[in-house]
């Protein structure tokens, strides 16, 4: 038995060493064709890296070539489709002009360094480079193609774009030349057959050019070589006959190879290691696995978090309220979101720049996270609008409670860096009672509560109410309507009369625009103004006022029209080239316009305000305060912006019979006007009594329903041929009129 026994053992040691052999051998070979079939695809994949990139270099160089050439025809165009081009280039005395438009532009330019016009027999009319004349004749510094390109422009027909643009040797080296016929923008040219002329551009491939181009669109080490240059990886120049006039190569970043040098000694070590450390390994897999697992949770995080003011986003905000609402539905908790907008943002943006606007936001959100109660999520949901959702067992107290201490806040002034801003904030309130309201609609609606705060004040907190919702489709309907009816111009033209104070003769309107709605008759410009302002009409809306003014007045000779200007308006940059244009299209007398604005864009922007200011008296129109003393006019703003007048607003005009007092500050605003040489208006001027007050404190100019009300064109036409002024004697009778 002991016999037996034995040998059993001794078979059982047998097996085991045969199996643990086998498997060690089996293991070998896994690892050993694991490591071919590992090294084979990494190669595989660094050639395909490599072709990749290359081919990519290429294409990119390509372009690069593309849009080297097409931007010299852009600018080529522009210069030779030009309605000035084609007074003075064919004229006898536009020679002058001609060398400062084109000739001496080619000095420093980054768009072309040769300007050179010839005729009809390839002669130059002139021919600069870099600034300078040339010397040498045109057929001595540039190729024969030059005159393909020429010969394809002269050939093109009526239907076709004259122009043609393409690559030509020179003197210089390899260059983007594009020829051009001088023409009208329209296409048009008065100039018969055999007088035409013609613009060349040329721009040479020089090295600093070509290293831009490498710079520019990341292809290392590109530079320009002779056609007969020996490259792996080239992009050829060819001009307009096909003859290859050089190459730009570059150096192949081989980023594949690179990988694989720095991969393969690894792998190898690592299928080395792999029977020795297998148990290593996989406790190094296992804590790389709970690394990356944290790394993808912080990532996931990060995701959900605004990077400039460190608060949630609006993903994590719709996130957390879809937290909230979950919990008060097993809670019976209610559900309360703040949409907050800053109020004055984009004016600290615009005045003080981005750097001092993004200071503002941290500097907010760091007041608002101090504020928010235990448990709320602040989320920054846009460039100045924030969001705040909490839980609550009552319904808007909390939330009303803290609108009031977020505007306490913004109310004060805030010091960022050296500056001193104000804003302040629109704030809307939505709840969900009990968590019945989704996260979108909750959204939604305090979204639309914010508006309404804004359109009735800003600064201020306003809770959700089911009417918005009918409010907002009847706005939106109302814009669309606005928006047609400025395009067709389906709006009309009101104007009031203004009198001299003394002899009460008419001497000037101002123009108020009317909308009668179809369908729905007049609607007032206290509803659709603030429309056109808030959707973005405002421009194109005061742009047709303007215009449809001007063209009116011209009817009236010698009298003067006023306009009204909405902040919207004067904030935009281009708002005195729009003027410009008008008072050209136009062809009124600047002089006889004036602009009213308000006082409280000012405020706001007094650096923008009187840039806009200067520019639009450079124009030689007028510039008048409109409603001065109603808000916070002072003397600084009268000596600051150089008004060409200011108009009292009729709140102060309508109690000047009320009191001493009020009699007392009238005529102290009017002096202070007069001593810096500021004529005056005075508006709302309903009595006889109310006339002879403003003429005596020494308003030289009047405007009220005494005189009359805002009435059709017409009427101001029959009023001044019926004599161009009122009767002293019977004030009113212009008025019925």
């Amino acid at each position: 038995m002991q016999t037996v026994a034995k040998s059993q053992s001794k078979g059982s040691g047998i097996g085991r060493h045969i199996t643990v052999t086998g498997v060690l051998f089996s293991f070998a070979v896994i690892v050993a064709v694991v490591t071919i079939m590992v090294l084979t695809a990494l190669e595989r994949v660094a050639g395909n890296a490599n072709l990749l990139d290359d081919e990519r270099s290429r294409e990119t160089t390509i372009g690069a070539m593309k849009t080297f050439e097409e931007q010299l025809g852009a600018t080529l165009d522009d210069y030779a489709a030009w309605d000035d081009a084609a007074a003075n280039v064919y004229a006898p005395d536009g020679m002058a002009w001609t060398v400062s438009n084109y000739g001496e532009m080619s000095v420093n330019s980054p768009l072309f360094d040769m300007a050179i016009v010839i005729d009809d027999q390839k002669k130059a009319i002139i021919a600069y480079r870099d600034g300078q004349p040339m010397a040498e004749p045109l057929a001595d510094f540039f190729a024969p193609s030059l005159w393909t390109l020429y010969d394809r422009v002269k050939a093109a027909g009526p239907a076709d774009r004259p122009q043609a643009v393409g690559f030509v040797t020179t003197k210089r080296g390899i260059a983007a030349v594009g020829v051009a016929l001088v023409r009208k923008k329209s296409g048009e040219l008065d100039a018969p057959a055999g007088q035409h002329r013609y613009l060349v551009f040329a721009r040479h491939l020089d090295d600093d050019r070509v290293t831009a181009l490498g710079q520019t669109y990341v292809i290392g080490g590109l530079r320009l070589a002779p056609p007969a240059f020996e490259a792996d990886y080239f992009v050829p120049i060819t001009d307009p006959s096909g003859t290859t006039l050089g190459k730009l190569v570059w150096i192949s970043r081989s980023p594949g190879d690179i990988a694989y040098a720095q991969v393969r000694p690894m792998v190898l070590q690592a299928l080395g290691l792999v029977g020795l450390f297998f148990m290593v390994l996989l406790v190094i897999g296992w804590l790389a696995g709970r690394r990356l697992k944290g790394e993808e949770n912080s990532a996931r995080e990060e995701a959900l978090r605004d990077r400039l003011s460190g608060l949630s986003n609006r993903d994590g905000l719709g996130l957390a309220v879809d937290r909230f609402v979950a919990e008060a539905r097993q809670t019976r908790r209610n559900v309360l979101l703040l949409y907050l907008d800053l109020d004055g943002f984009k004016e600290v943006n615009d005045s003080y720049g981005h750097g001092t606007g993004d200071q503002l936001i941290r500097a907010v959100a760091a007041g608002l996270a101090v504020l928010i109660p235990q448990g709320a999520v602040l989320a920054r949901i846009g460039g100045d609008e924030f969001a705040i959702a909490f839980l609550s067992d009552g319904e808007h107290a909390a939330a009303l409670q803290l609108s009031e201490q977020i505007l306490d806040f913004l109310a004060e002034p805030l010091e960022i860096g050296r500056r001193v801003v104000v804003v302040g904030a629109s704030i809307g309130i939505a709840m969900s009672p009990a968590g019945t309201i989704s996260r979108e609609e909750l959204v939604r609606r305090s979204d639309l509560a914010m508006y309404k705060a804004k359109e009735a004040g800003r600064a201020r907190m306003t809770l959700y109410d089911p009417s918005m919702d009918a409010d907002r489709e009847q706005r939106n309907a109302l814009e669309i309507d606005l928006r047609v009816a400025i395009e067709s111009g389906d709006l009309t033209l009101v104007y009031q009369p203004l009198v001299d104070a003394a002899t009460q003769a008419l001497n000037g309107v101002e123009a108020l625009v009317r909308w009668n709605r179809p369908g729905h008759g007049p609607v007032s410009p206290d509803v659709f103004i603030p429309i056109a302002e808030t959707s973005g009409l405002i421009e194109s809306l005061g742009l047709f006022v303007l215009r449809k003014a001007c063209e009116t007045a011209k009817q009236w000779p010698g009298l003067a029209i006023s306009v009204n200007v909405s902040p919207g308006q004067f904030r935009n940059p281009a708002f005195t080239d729009y003027v410009r244009y008008v008072l050209k299209q136009t062809e009124i007398e600047a002089g006889r316009v004036t602009l009213e604005i308000t006082e409280g864009y000012m405020i706001q922007n007094p650096q923008r305000t009187r840039q806009s200011i200067e520019r639009l008296k450079g124009l030689g129109v007028k510039v008048a305060l409109d409603d001065f003393g109603s808000g916070f006019s002072s003397i600084g703003y009268l000596r600051q912006f150089g008004f060409d007048r200011i108009k009292i607003d009729r709140s102060l005009v309508m109690d000047v019979d009320q009191g001493k007092r009020q009699r007392e500050m009238l005529q102290a605003t009017v002096a202070l006007a007069r001593s810096l040489d500021i004529p005056v208006t005075a508006e709302g001027i309903e009595t006889e009594a109310q006339a002879v007050a403003m003429r005596l404190f020494g308003c030289d100019c009047l405007q009220g329903y005494l005189f009359g009300k805002p009435m059709a064109a017409d009427h101001i036409t029959a009023l001044l041929n019926e004599g161009h002024a009122a009767e002293p004697a019977a004030p009113r009778r212009l008025g019925a009129a």
